[in-house]
């Protein structure tokens, strides 16, 4: 029974399309123009803003007299509200664990926000445990994070195949531990020369069945 180690944010669910619909509606909400959703988008770098630099950036923007702590508050939980799960990521994950794949989420970011995101959207019913990175207090690429879900699984990381959309952090990680990685490209191109991903595909759906029908499931691909 190997370990499937699956990244959350744009993987599982779509982060982006997440932000984007819980950010039309904030601008909507304060009166701003509805062509500033470029904007938010690019100022929320994919998450990779603090949500406190986020909330100066937007108050600062509009002018808005709520707190900081409020708009941090927003942020949150607008995103944790417009998260969704494609029933067809559910079942492609539920056909995994009939092929004998042991699902285990190794996300970095905040406990009470991806949690929140596993449970509301009922992944929590298709992977047998997760990990967050401010929960264990190390963040991927590390290859801590990854022995912490091996560990929680009760398994090795032997055999075991991750499922990511960050280069660095989830197939820079795959590398570091010597394990075959499927890139989700949403549309981008590989450019990093020190290392890439054993497969590439455009979803998490099209990434599991990668796995799959990957034989042997060790090989890396030329």
């Amino acid at each position: 029974m190997p370990l499937l180690l699956l990244d959350l944010d744009n993987t599982l669910v779509d982060r982006e399309g997440a932000f984007r619909m819980w950010g039309t509606r904030f601008l909507s909400e304060i009166s701003a123009p509805p062509y500033d959703i470029d904007w938010l988008v690019d100022a929320d770098a994919d998450g990779l803003t603090s949500r406190w630099d986020l909330a100066d950036a937007i108050r600062d923007r509009y002018r808005l007299r709520n707190s900081v702590i409020d708009l941090v508050e927003e942020l949150h939980e607008g995103q944790i509200e417009a998260t969704r799960l494609d029933p067809m990521v559910g079942a492609a994950l539920r056909i995994a664990a009939e092929a004998g794949w042991v699902p285990v989420i190794v996300t970095n970011g905040e406990t009470r926000q991806q949690e929140a995101k596993i449970r509301r959207t009922g992944l929590d019913r298709f992977v047998a445990d997760w990990v967050v990175s401010q929960e264990v207090d190390c963040r991927k690429p590390n290859p801590r994070i990854f022995e912490i879900a091996a560990e929680r699984a009760r398994m090795r990381l032997r055999g075991a195949w991750l499922i990511g959309d960050s280069p660095e952090a989830d197939i820079g990680g795959a590398t570091t531990i010597g394990i075959p990685s499927v890139w989700i490209h949403r549309g981008r191109q590989w450019t990093e020369r020190r290392f890439g991903p054993t497969r590439v595909a455009e979803g998490a759906i099209q990434a599991v069945a990668a796995v799959l029908a990957a034989d042997p499931p060790h090989r890396m691909a030329r």
